[in-house]
């Protein structure tokens, strides 16, 4: 191996390092604030400005929930002026704390009620969506089957998996194992609607991915390991832009966990899709940003 290539991987974490540790509030304050209205996002007080008319509304992903997922980007984005909520959905009866289990359909009308309680708050007439891995993907069904295009102006998915996931091919087993997939979607049903070729996404992609007046951006990364092939998250149709990370910094090594928790170039891209109009370029500086 050449030697300017052992550094690659040294720099890409001491740039996730970096990422983590810039995060402008704790996490133990950031957690504090998803439940404190007037210190950071689910602030129902806060009023939309002229710069950022649009409240955001963040979607966690699988076994997830609405405090975690958004530790580093609830408040990358309180701070940078915009009004933040996040929502927990799918929960299973006697699940606690892993959310986003449940049917996906189900799931789209509580984030349709949450939207619609947010709009009622802020007075706004629509919300801009970002959601990572499921949270990505769920709301274009929405969007699609409930009349969420009229209330939404983008969505931003973080590694969502949109056209589902062979999990490395792993979800190929299950054709050779008797009753499996009927398990995986009793017990979970929004793993079983996110392995490819479910009818969940049969159903959500059949007639293009999106729908007109909505912007879509989606931000994926090479080293994914759950939604894959990474290439299987990207989005067809007008108003689209598919984005490689690394094509934007080679040195980041974010896989799909760490791209919607704690990578601050990631969240640089959020912010000009959510902003067109003053975007600025992203590369590895935007860490420090």
């Amino acid at each position: 191996m050449l030697p300017w290539k052992r550094l690659i991987r040294p720099l890409a974490a001491l740039c996730l390092a970096a990422a983590a540790t810039l995060v402008p509030v704790t996490a133990a304050e950031a957690a504090d604030s998803a439940a404190a209205p007037g210190r950071g996002w689910n602030d129902y007080s806060c009023t939309p400005s002229s710069a950022h008319p649009r409240p955001v509304v963040l979607v966690h992903g699988t076994f997830a929930n609405s405090v975690d997922n958004w530790l580093g980007l609830a408040p990358y984005l309180v701070n940078r002026g915009y009004c933040v909520y996040s929502l927990d959905y799918g929960q299973l009866p006697g699940v606690a704390f892993f959310n986003g289990l449940g049917p996906i359909e189900k799931s789209a009308e509580q984030l349709d009620a949450f939207v619609d309680r947010v709009l009622a708050a802020t007075g706004a007439d629509e919300v801009d969506l970002v959601g990572h891995s499921q949270g990505g993907m769920m709301p274009r069904y929405y969007l699609k089957f409930l009349g969420g295009a009229a209330e939404v102006n983008a969505l931003v998915g973080i590694a969502p998996s949109n056209h589902g996931t062979t999990l490395n091919g792993l979800t190929q087993l299950l054709d050779h194992f008797p009753g499996a997939g009927d398990l995986l979607s009793g017990a979970t049903p929004a793993l079983a609607d996110q392995v490819v070729g479910s009818p969940f996404l049969a159903k959500l992609n059949a007639g293009g991915d999106t729908v007109p007046g909505v912007t879509y951006t989606v931000l994926a990364t090479r080293y994914d390991e759950v939604v894959t092939p990474y290439r299987s998250q990207f989005l067809d149709g007008p108003n689209v832009r598919n984005i490689v990370i690394q094509d934007l910094c080679a040195l980041d090594l974010s896989e799909h966990a760490a791209i919607g928790l704690l990578d601050r170039i990631a969240f640089h891209e959020v912010v000009n899709a959510l902003d067109p109009a003053h975007a600025t370029p992203t590369t590895c500086l935007s860490v420090v940003g």
